[in-house]
This record gives C-alpha cells, structure tokens and sequence, in this order.
C-alpha cells in the first residue's frame, strides 16, 4: 500500500463571533497541533479583504508559528507575487529560512486575492503585473540563487541562509503547471479549486520539467478539501454547512470537490487519487465549520488513520 504524507493548508478562517485575534491564535495552535499529529507541512494562504479570511501576510504569521513549534515545516500557500518585487518575497522567505533552517516553503501563485478594488488598492494595475509573471519568477528563482542582476548590477536577497526556501508553484490549469516546469520548481495542484483534469496537467509538469539548482527533479503535491468525522454521516452533514470562503460553487459543485466521511473512507479516497495522480503527498484543506473545534477533529482524525495505514 502507499505511504501517504500530508500537509496542512490553512486559509485562516474566522469563525462564528470569533474575532481575527481569536483567529490568528487558532492558525497558531492548528500548526502545532498539526507538528504533533505528524503532518509535513503547515502552509498559510494570503487573501485581502475577503470575508471571514484572516491572513493578508503569511510571512508574518509564519514567523510567529515557527517559534510556536519545532520541526513542521513553515510555507505559504501562496505569496500572490503579481502584487510584490521579487525581491522583498526573497527577501521576506530567506530572513525565515535563517531563522527556521530546513523548514521553509515558498509557494506562489498569480492569483489576486481579493475583490477587484482590493488588487488595485494593493498594487495598481493587477493585469499588467499577471502579464510579468513569467519574468517575476525568473527573478525570484535567480535572487534564491544569488544570480540576479539590475541594469547589469548584482543584487543579492539578504540575509543569505544556509538552507534556501524550497520554490513551488500553486495552481489550477495548464499556465501555472507550465511555469513550475520551466523555471524547475515544485508544483501543487489546487484540486478542489479547479474543473481541470490535474492527471494531465501533472503529466504535463512531470514531461516538461527543467532541472534547476532549487528542484533536481519533479515534486508535485495535489491541494483537496477534506471534511473527516468518526460517525458515519456526520461529515456530509458539516459538508451542508461548510462555508468554502474565496471559491463560489454552483448547486452540486461541493459534493464533488469536497472529500467528506469517517477516517477509514477518507483514507481510500486519498490512495485512489494518489495512484491517479501519481502523487504521495496531499495539502489538506478543511473549510471553516460551525467550530474551531470541529475543523482541529477532522485533522486529528485523518492523521490518527494514515498514521494506522
């Protein structure tokens, strides 16, 4: 059978009457609760001005769990880098990796993140920067590798770990795999986010891949929603409730992106995708439920039968 890892993405919810103080230290305690389950990776997500969400900058929040815990490995999910210089997101990831070596993940995406007026609030003209993506990235993997010039000056990323950020790329389609695969760094599949077939976007990051000195070779992870309870039923029940903040679904669409039952069906579901994706390692995404409480058990619950597994 299998060996499956999995890693915990965080979209920062704040629930019920919860207040973004009350929410932040929930982040908090997830990450470390998440480290003593025996999961691989806490990632945080960035969003501006979105109801309920309460991380605008994970770096920021990430350093705060990084002294909270111990070996978890710290990344975002993602650093929407059409918004930001290069070289302050290198700038920003490497100052963690000093402080937490080993454990750090940069992941980005080209999403906005936020109501029209949010991105333009933000950094202007959101479009036009979509449309440096490309360049963006090549920038920031040539500052993680000191090997980046302006106007033919070098300019360095400081300060300069030991141990760099691992670079991965998050996305939904075709474009965003193509970029993984070009400029050699890691890919995560936002499959409850997404209509496309991620088998073949996949494949195709896999196909087209260029070493690079950050990813000698493939690394792929696919990003799912998961809602885990003990009894049966009791899951598809929070299912109807769960609110899925920043991804409107139309009548039928939650049923199909949303993996919801006991530990033990939760578990199977995971081994197929994994074998139709050829991947081992899972972001896991649980929606805001009626309680903090309620969304720390469905993580507890799916870590207690991988780990059986």
């Amino acid at each position: 059978m299998q060996q499956l890892s999995l890693s915990v993405l965080d979209l920062v919810p704040h629930t019920g009457e919860s207040s973004f103080e009350e929410a932040l230290q929930q982040a908090v305690t997830l990450a470390q609760e998440a480290e003593h389950w025996g999961y691989h990776r806490y990632w945080a997500a960035e969003h501006h001005d979105m109801d309920q969400l309460s991380c605008a900058s994970p770096e920021v929040l990430l350093a705060r769990i990084g002294a909270a815990t111990k070996q978890i490995r710290l990344g975002s999910g993602a650093v929407l880098l059409p918004h930001y210089s290069p070289l302050k997101v290198a700038e920003n990831f490497r100052m963690l990796a000093a402080l937490f070596p080993d454990r750090v993940d940069l992941g980005i995406g080209r999403a906005p993140g936020g109501s029209a007026h949010a991105s333009m609030a933000l950094s202007g003209n959101y479009l036009s920067h979509v449309a440096e993506m490309r360049d963006r990235v090549k920038a920031l993997s040539d500052l993680l590798q000191d090997a980046y010039t302006y106007e033919g000056a070098a300019v360095t990323a400081k300060p300069v770990p030991k141990i760099q950020p691992a670079l991965w790329m998050l996305g939904t389609n075709t474009k965003s795999a193509a970029l993984a695969a070009e400029h050699g760094t890691g890919y995560v599949f936002g499959q409850f986010m997404s209509e496309k077939d991620g088998k073949e976007i996949l494949a195709q990051y896999r196909e087209s891949f260029t070493v690079s000195p950050l990813q000698p070779s493939p690394a792929a992870m696919v990003a799912v929603s998961v809602i885990c309870a003990a009894v049966p039923g009791e899951a598809e029940a929070l299912a109807e409730q769960a609110v899925m903040p920043g991804f409107p679904m139309e009548e039928g669409e939650k049923e199909r992106r949303v993996i919801t039952g006991t530990p033990d069906k939760v578990h199977s579901r995971l081994l197929l995708m994994a074998e139709y994706y050829g991947c081992s390692e899972f972001m896991i995404f649980t929606p805001p439920l009626g309680s903090y409480e309620q969304r720390l058990s469905s993580y507890r619950l799916l870590s207690q039968v991988m780990r059986q597994g």
